[in-house]
């Protein structure tokens, strides 16, 4: 009775029927279950998966399976906003196309997509949407005809451990793996019956609230968006101005290390995420940011939970200029007198072996040094200086050459406009 009265409660909060709502152990979970089932549905109609270049990790690494497997990924290309068009994944349908995926919302810039004009145009080609619902469900429905969406609960503020898989009537779906009578076989294992109850109330709480909630949440946001990059120089705030979640604002800092930053205020009391270039694990740039092709050194993203006071975002806007001081002050130290060089009428960087932001730091200091219209060449053997150095290009108004090959790294070519 508790399992019935939570589906048809999710339900009422997705706008779907009762029996097309399936819980899972995790909103990864449901995601790779979603993908799989409509693929192995469709399999008839070929083997062609469409996803955008800002999705999840969850969905990315699907594809990445199903395409060691034998299929084929088209991977749709965002503007500066990290937001994709209608007529991008128009371009992108085949007659062979199985399935096409677009989260609702961006889970490291906010960006809000599309999803209704997307789920049109895949509908007209007979072709199912599924919908990485995880970062919006908690503000509302997701507009438009889509056939597969997923969600999980720890977003929206129930208990981890608990997704949700939605598969529209109609829509082909053969589960993977072992079969079992639960969920309409489509989530082996007995349900967790506390943490679902637990969800959905949650759920609805949230719901309850979310339209005021999500008013006073983008008034505090839009402060941040409109604040730092006065207090803090050279900054860039990336996603979409105002297509986004209500309390997601990201911005990435030039000259400035993303994880030191976030020590930085984790000792004034701030706990902040990164989709840094130069973090500690991976030593490579946010899939996101890449795509993009914004700033990926030093960057912030701060995300204001329910109940956040407006004392707290003021004090986070006083602390900030100075953390970022701090940072750029430990990593600002002199270009060494060897570091940079004349050759052949062109300057050249000697960055290797150090990590972004310090190649772009250097690339800083000499673009005065050479007369307007003349090069720098930076030898860089660090993955995110490839992202980094166009981004600065593009926010300091200079020429971005292109990169070529090095004896070692690469050497990106920039050209000084002004």
């Amino acid at each position: 009775m508790l399992l019935d009265a939570a589906r048809e409660a999710a339900a009422e909060a997705v706008g779907c029927r009762a029996d097309e709502v399936v819980f899972t152990s995790s909103g990864t979970r449901a995601v790779h279950s979603g993908i799989a089932g409509v693929l192995a549905g469709r399999r008839r109609v070929g083997r062609h998966l469409i996803v955008s270049a800002v999705e999840h990790s969850s969905v990315l690494h699907s594809a990445e399976v199903f395409e060691a497997g034998g299929g084929t990924v088209t991977r749709v290309a965002v503007d500066r906003t990290g937001t994709a068009t209608a007529s991008s994944y128009a371009e992108a349908l085949r007659p062979d196309t199985a399935l096409a995926c677009l989260q609702s919302a961006n889970h490291e810039v906010g960006t809000e997509q599309p999803v209704a004009e997307v789920a049109s145009v895949c509908r007209e080609a007979g072709v199912p949407l599924l919908v990485d619902a995880a970062q919006s469900l908690g503000w509302g429905r997701v507009d438009g005809e889509w056939s597969v969406l997923t969600g999980s609960a720890h977003k929206w503020g129930g208990p981890p451990g608990v997704g949700l898989l939605v598969v529209r009537k109609g829509v082909r779906f053969a589960a993977q793996g072992p079969a079992d009578e639960r969920e309409s076989g489509r989530a082996a294992g007995f349900e967790n019956i506390p943490a679902i109850v637990a969800a959905v109330a949650s759920l609805r709480a949230v719901r309850a609230e979310a339209a005021a909630e999500a008013v006073r949440l983008r008034e505090l946001t839009d402060r941040i968006r409109t604040r730092v990059p006065l207090l803090v120089p050279d900054v860039e705030v990336v996603g979409h101005p105002t297509r986004r979640l209500p309390g997601v604002v990201t911005f990435s800092c030039l000259y400035v290390d993303g994880e030191t930053l976030l020590h930085e205020l984790d000792r004034e009391g701030f706990s902040v995420s990164s989709g840094s270039s130069c973090t500690s694990s991976t030593l490579t740039p946010s899939h996101v940011l890449r795509a993009m092709g914004v700033l990926s050194e030093g960057n912030v993203r701060v995300s204001l939970p329910t109940g956040a006071v407006e004392e707290d975002v003021e004090r986070f806007l006083a602390v900030l200029p100075g953390a970022v001081a701090a940072v750029r002050e430990k990593l600002g130290a002199p270009v060494p007198a060897d570091v940079a060089v004349v050759r052949d009428d062109v300057l050249v960087v000697d960055a290797l072996g150090k990590r972004c932001p310090l190649p772009v730091i250097e690339l800083a200091k000499v673009i005065g040094d050479v007369p307007v219209g003349g090069t720098v060449r930076v030898l860089s053997d660090d993955e995110a200086a490839r992202l980094d150095i166009p981004a600065w290009c593009e926010m300091r108004g200079q020429e971005y050459v292109g990169e070529e090959r090095a004896e070692r790294g690469s050497a990106y070519v920039v050209r000084r406009v002004s």
